[in-house]
Formats: C-alpha cells, structure tokens, sequence
C-alpha cells in the first residue's frame, strides 16, 4: 500500500490515504474524514509509482 496526503477539495483539510499500487489505474468516491462530502479520486500508477492522482468535488 502507498500512503499519499492531499487536500479535501470542500474544507481543505489535509487527508491521509491509502492507495493500492497494484492496480494501474482507478476511480472512485470516498467520503472525506472531517466533512463527510463525497470526493472523487483518480489514481494512476506505472510500476509501484504514483504517476497520477486528481481529488475533486463530486459533480464539479
């Protein structure tokens, strides 16, 4: 598992994830922590390397 930081893109808050390296590429929504608004995240790894990695507002 990678741990990666990023900023809830609602309240600002600063977020610690876990992501899976073995899968290349995904997207999914999970609430964030402090104020439960739902984020999109978009992740992208190339050989256990985080390439890409994009939190948005839901419908934004």
């Amino acid at each position: 598992m990678y741990e990666h930081f990023f900023q809830c893109p609602y309240c600002w808050a600063e977020i610690s994830m876990l992501l899976d390296p073995s899968v290349g590429q995904q997207t999914y929504i999970e609430d964030c922590e402090v104020c439960c608004n739902p984020i999109e995240i978009q992740t992208r790894f190339e050989n256990n390397e985080l390439l890409g990695f994009q939190a948005t507002q839901i419908g934004q």
